[in-house]
């Protein structure tokens, strides 16, 4: 740590080197930074692969169909997809949207059986500015919360940890449908 003093007296100025920070390696992740730009829809792709388990679809419905998040921020953080591919929320037919409320109702009773959360996010990011990581097919993302599940690893290690693998939060919440 190099400390210098400003010409305000009070003021300091810290310079950190590298070796004054801890390091984390997460080889597993490299593959969803690596991957770039996607030439065609995730969802789109997956629903087409003809292996749910594999591609982690839980559930499909009429119009919607249930998967985990590859990349989740909580054990069970799953989303429910139109099979219809489309960018913004108002352009889901009735059907489709009163059925995506619905799942996400099932799927909310789901958790709260599975993982006794202290609560459950549920919500759409619509359009890249808004956070979608993948803004050209729109979902809803519904996944458990607990009190201080934003802990150290998360704000400061931008790290995430999962106390139970994607395959077992897979058939936990298959059961569940």
């Amino acid at each position: 740590m190099i400390e210098l003093r400003g010409l305000l007296g009070n003021a300091v100025t810290v310079w950190y080197s590298a070796h004054d920070m801890d390091y984390l390696w997460t080889p597993w992740r490299y593959t969803y930074i690596t991957a770039g730009e996607a030439s065609a829809c995730v969802f789109c792709e997956l629903l087409r692969a003809g292996d749910d388990s594999k591609s982690l679809i839980v559930y499909r419905g009429e119009h919607n169909f249930i998967i985990l998040n590859a990349f989740p921020y909580t054990s069970g953080h799953a989303m429910i997809v139109p099979y219809e591919h489309l960018n913004r929320l108002h352009k889901l037919p009735l059907p489709a949207a009163i059925e995506m409320m619905a799942l996400s109702q099932r799927l909310e009773v789901a958790l709260i059986e599975l993982y006794r959360p202290d609560g459950v996010n549920v919500g759409m990011n619509i359009g890249k500015a808004a956070g979608a990581g993948i803004a050209e097919h729109i979902h809803m993302h519904v996944l458990p919360r607990w009190v201080a599940d934003a802990n150290f690893m998360t704000v400061i290690g931008e790290t995430r940890v999962l106390p139970e693998s994607l395959e077992t939060t897979y058939q936990r919440l298959k059961s569940k449908f």
